[in-house]
Parts: structure tokens; sequence; C-alpha cells
């Protein structure tokens, strides 16, 4: 019978990967949904923009990617609407740090990614077959 092991580890490590790459859909999607989110009032905080943030997986010592959200702490965006409720005194709204175009590069990133992987992972499954009808 032939060692499989090395085709089952590449298969967890996409599958990881598939994992890490749904995080990070979640994140951007939630901040493209909330970039022109604005408080309800002058002192509310502002929206802040997620990033999925991923440990690296050992192949070795497999186990399930362990990932956080962590919140960009760059400037809020500015706005001049006096006439909002969230305005400060000087008429300024303190706006969500999204940047929904840099969002969306990243989202086409990430779903490249993704499929990238189910690729992969579709070879994985051809030779494994390939090697099991090569037995049968």
């Amino acid at each position: 019978m032939p060692d499989t092991s090395a085709l089952k580890v590449a298969s967890d490590v996409l599958a990881y990967g598939r994992q890490i790459q749904g995080g990070r859909i979640r994140a951007i999607s939630e901040n493209i949904a909330n970039a022109d989110s604005v408080p309800t009032s002058p002192s509310g905080t502002p929206y802040a923009r997620k990033i999925a943030v991923f440990q690296p997986v050992d192949p070795d010592s497999p186990r399930d990617p362990v990932g956080r959200i962590a919140r960009d702490s760059s400037d809020f965006r500015r706005r001049y609407d006096p006439s909002n409720a969230a305005a400060d005194r000087q008429g300024y709204v303190r706006l969500p740090n999204v940047n929904v175009a840099v969002e969306s590069a990243d989202l086409q990133t990430v779903i490249r990614n993704y499929e990238l992987n189910l690729s992969a992972s579709a070879s994985i499954d051809s030779v494994a077959q390939a090697t099991l009808n090569l037995l049968g």
C-alpha cells in the first residue's frame, strides 16, 4: 500500500487555507458594509476597520488556524456636514476608516486565492483517485 500521508497533509493545509480566506472574506465584507455608517452622536465612535489576523499553521502538528480580528488604528475619515446630528462643533462628522477601493481590491485577491486553493484541492483529489485506480 503506498504512503498517502503527504497527500493528506497537503489536503489539510489547503483546508486550513480555505478557513483563513473565509475569515478574511467575512472581515472585508463587514468593512465594506459599514464603510458609510455614521455615529448617532458627536461623541459616538465610528466603525473601525477590521483586519483578520492568523497565526501560521504547522503542517506537522495539524490544528485549526488560530485567528483573531484586529481593529485598524488609523485615523477616521472626516466629512464636513454641519446638519448631521453626529457633527462636532466645527461641523465635521467622523466616518469609518474604511477605503472601499482598498477593501474591494483585497476582496478580489482573497477570492482569487480561495479559487486557486480549490483548484489545488481538486488536483490532489485527482492524484489520490489515480493512485487508487492504479492499485485497484
